[in-house]
């Protein structure tokens, strides 16, 4: 169940995981952009996980719109505006809702997803945190809507598997955004350092539950 309590233990996992591996995601970004990404997510999703354990507030909506501002001011990078969207998307869903089952969870999850995609007019395949966002997200919605008897511990795994994979695909990818787009074909073989990010996520998600 999704609810204040655990949205703000889920923030401390992937936090936790951002801090690991800080100086991976550097050399990363050090290959086709500026090196900080490594700094602006740790920074950013260790305020995320302190605002939300900070707070009163039960609204899960009312919740997600802050934790988006506190993560931007904290991340004031383009990943870090990308993933603000993707927090106010999934606030919107959850807008009045003090908890949220697996299945709406999932489903506001994919709303957040969306409004990435919308707002920075980007799509999977295009080198980018989407790659690992989109397919992590729809094996999580997919395994909740379809039910049965899977332990919510499974589906996250099976969810950042599916992240997992989705980030090594972009070694293949050639860059569309940014600045490693200026020498797309240099980033052939690259992994991308945004799908990293995405690939934690779920690894986070998926430590929490476990």
């Amino acid at each position: 169940m999704l609810n204040r309590e655990s949205l703000a233990a889920i923030a401390g996992e992937i936090s936790a995981l951002m801090t690991a591996n800080r100086n991976y995601l550097v050399s990363l970004d050090q290959v086709s952009g500026d090196g900080d990404l490594g700094i602006s997510m740790d920074d950013g999703f260790r305020a995320l996980a302190e605002y939300l354990a900070a707070q009163e507030q039960t609204d899960l909506g009312q919740l997600l719109r802050g934790a988006a501002k506190a993560f931007n001011g904290a991340a004031p990078s383009s990943l870090g505006t990308i993933l603000s969207f993707g927090m106010m998307g999934m606030a919107r869903a959850l807008r009045g809702k003090t908890e949220a089952d697996v299945v709406t969870a999932a489903q506001a999850l994919q709303a957040g997803v969306e409004a990435i995609m919308d707002k920075a007019e980007s799509k999977p395949g295009e080198k980018t945190i989407l790659d690992a966002l989109v397919p992590g997200t729809t094996a999580l919605t997919e395994g909740a809507v379809a039910g049965g008897e899977t332990a919510l511990s499974e589906l996250l795994r099976r969810a950042a598997e599916a992240a997992a994979q989705g980030s090594e695909s972009t070694r293949e990818m050639e860059a569309v955004h940014g600045r490693a787009a200026y020498s797309a074909s240099r980033s052939i073989g690259v992994l991308d350092g945004g799908s990293v990010v995405g690939r934690l996520i779920f690894e986070g998600l998926a430590a929490w539950a476990a």
